[in-house]
């Protein structure tokens, strides 16, 4: 796990440079913004140029930000950001494991509601049931974001379809391409799985002390290039649309969809977000089979969600099952 290093003046620097990209800034007004010399900001400036950040200077005009070197920076996400609390504190990494792993560990330790742990590469990454999920170098989105909600237990699956939601909400806006919802998380397209979501608890008895949500994207990564199961049933935004998208603006957006949405939960229920994802969901009112936990399988018709975000499956009998975790499949 590689960390890329904390220096908070220079970050600073950056995130002005990103906030001004359409003027130059004055190592005089930097120095002024962000409290260092004017010395300090030319270090930094260097700095950022040898870390790959094409940086204009012209004497008595100042700085102004040209290009970026590929893949995401913790700056580049926090200029403009419009959010109230989620992803104020951004821990960014070069390359790491597992975001939701650190996510967890940082939770753990006390972290704030609204971090969120972000990486450029994601080696081990963990999907629902055991699953992986890859990440490419520079190409996807892989973060994890704490949230402290104080539900009870029963209620914290509804999050991950709220998340789902903005998921796809988020896609929809920023390519076109109208997702569905495959229960209770996967955002498909033409049946090309598009993001991956993973929700997990620290909890007490009853009492949840913090939610942890994993969530991929495939933005721009070559489905080809995966390992071979996954090729038939993976896709990006890119391999659809053909054209690339910045991730840091798709990460924004996402940021801002998400906390509207949980805000709205967190005041009004889950019944102000239950129609929003089953208007979106493409199983509804088929014939699915449920693979569970232990290997156990179902089949039956898709009648909806309950109010606890789980899925009721009518099966041939009539009755009414409840599903709480499964991988389903339909024609």
């Amino acid at each position: 796990m590689v960390r890329q290093p904390t220096n908070h003046s220079k970050k600073a620097i950056l995130t002005l440079l990103y906030e001004h990209q359409e003027e130059f800034l004055s190592g005089q007004k930097i120095s002024e913004l962000i409290g260092c010399s004017r010395t300090a900001v030319w270090k930094h400036i260097q700095s950022l140029l040898e870390e790959g950040f094409l940086i204009e200077s012209v004497q008595k005009k100042g700085y102004k930000l040209m290009q970026s070197p590929d893949g995401l920076n913790e700056a580049e996400v926090a200029a403009g950001l419009k959010t109230n609390r989620l992803g104020r504190t951004i821990c960014f990494y070069e390359s790491i494991g597992s975001t939701q792993k650190e996510a967890l560990r940082l939770a753990d330790e006390g972290a704030e509601d609204g971090t969120v742990v972000l990486t450029n590469e994601q080696t081990n990454g963990r999907g629902r049931l055991g699953h992986t999920w890859q990440s490419q170098r520079n190409t996807n989105i892989a973060m994890s974001m704490i949230l402290r909600p104080g539900l009870p237990i029963e209620e914290t699956p509804q999050l991950t379809l709220l998340t789902a939601v903005a998921a796809a909400d988020v896609i929809e806006k920023v390519t076109g391409l109208a997702c569905g919802i495959k229960w209770p998380n996967d955002i498909l397209y033409d049946g090309k799985k598009l993001v991956g979501i993973l929700t997990e608890l620290q909890a007490e008895a009853t009492y949840v002390k913090a939610v942890v949500i994993g969530i991929g994207i495939n933005v721009n990564g070559d489905p080809s290039s995966l390992p071979e199961p996954l090729q038939h049933v993976a896709g990006s935004l890119q391999s659809i649309t053909g054209k690339r998208y910045e991730l840091a603006p798709l990460i924004q957006n996402f940021f801002e969809f998400f906390e509207t949405l949980y805000t709205t939960y967190l005041q009004n229920g889950f019944q102000s977000i239950r129609p929003l994802w089953e208007q979106r969901a493409l199983n509804l009112g088929k014939l699915i089979k449920v693979r569970q936990p232990g290997g156990r399988i179902l089949e039956g018709i898709a009648s909806g969600i309950n109010n606890e975000g789980v899925l009721l499956l009518r099966k041939k009998d009539g009755t009414l099952a409840k599903v709480y975790s499964a991988d389903i499949e339909w024609e």
